[in-house]
């Protein structure tokens, strides 16, 4: 398998981003990584880091675009940026099965989208971050920002493309699809998500469990959760908010407890240790960005060296999976 690596998308690029490259050819023998950037300066990180083998290669890509720029307008004028050579080699080539960014997230997508393509019938695609659970399994968020202005008929979609890559990816034989809403009553909600409900109601290919709460997200109840962008971007960062506040609010409790909280802690210790794991969004890749014609994993802007080959660990998974394939025939149901 061949994948695309922006190296200089991100907080910590280039130099974690060729540091997760060099680790993912280094750990996965079916893996082979093509950098995209500025080739002197790839060259002189993979230099440092004694890399000598032939798995990675360059492409070089001069301009890079930042996120103070207008990712529509960066994508046009800066077509010698990493993103966007980037983009353009993973729609020209058919031997690349994906590609990873760290860059700027409105950049990444509007590339995606215009560079790449929608699959056939896709009314707009969605970003769609995994989340863990507390049954210890993983749940899908479709869409969490990538349109923040949504239709009935774009809702179905994620809901239809939410299910496939959950089979897919993780074997559910019917994953278990809600709308976040208001309330679980049936009537609860706004114009979009009442419609949305009677819409997906009505579809048995679709194991739609009904509305749910935000503060359900993450009980392991549910497999996909669906809603538009703006309500998943909220979700998403109060989530992440939420749970460094109590794991920040646990160090400081130690720290201050005494003597007691001190001892309570080292019999914690392996315990606290899985616990961060668990929510360690470094270990679980990327948000793919699901209804284009080819795999696209835009990865979190701090991400460093373990990230980025969580990134490729997954995409290399929903490769061997077809998940994208599988996502491409559910969607014929809506033809």
């Amino acid at each position: 398998m061949k994948f695309i690596i922006d190296a200089f998308g991100g907080d910590h690029a280039p130099k974690e981003i060729v540091m997760g490259a060099v680790s993912s050819v280094n750990l996965l023998d079916d893996v082979e990584i093509i950098l995209t950037g500025d080739e002197a300066k790839i060259r002189a990180e993979l230099n440092d880091i004694g890399y000598i083998g032939d798995k990675i290669s360059i492409i070089n890509a001069p301009e890079v675009i930042t996120c103070e720029e207008q990712p529509t307008l960066a994508i046009r004028q800066k077509k010698n940026s990493s993103l966007v050579v980037g983009l353009d080699t993973l729609a020209q080539r058919e031997d690349i099965d994906g590609f990873i960014s760290a860059g700027s997230t409105g950049a990444v997508l509007a590339g995606a989208l215009f560079r790449v393509g929608r699959l056939d019938g896709v009314l707009r695609p969605a970003v769609c971050p995994l989340l863990p659970n507390a049954k210890g399994g993983k749940t899908l968020l479709i869409d969490s920002g990538a349109n923040v202005d949504s239709k009935p008929e774009y809702l179905v979609q994620f809901a239809v493309m939410g299910s496939a890559y959950m089979r897919a990816t993780f074997g559910l034989e019917k994953p278990r699809v809600a709308l976040i809403s208001v309330g679980v009553e049936d009537e609860k909600g706004n114009e979009l998500t009442k419609t949305a409900f009677e819409k997906l109601k009505s579809m048995p290919e679709i194991n739609f469990v009904g509305n749910m709460e935000a503060r359900d997200m993450l009980s392991g109840e549910y497999d996909v959760l669906v809603c538009d962008g703006f309500v998943g971007n909220v979700a998403l960062k109060s989530t992440e908010g939420a749970v460094a506040f109590l794991m920040q609010e646990i160090k400081d409790l130690i720290k201050t407890g005494g003597l007691r909280a001190k001892i309570g802690a080292l019999f914690l210790k392996k315990s606290l240790k899985k616990l961060k794991q668990r929510i360690d969004y470094t270990s679980v890749g990327g948000s793919p960005f699901l209804g284009v014609k080819k795999l696209v994993i835009k990865s979190h802007g701090s991400s460093k060296a373990k990230t980025i080959y969580s990134c490729v660990c997954q995409a290399r998974e929903l490769v061997l999976s077809k998940t994208l394939q599988t996502i491409e025939k559910d969607l014929e149901i809506l033809k």
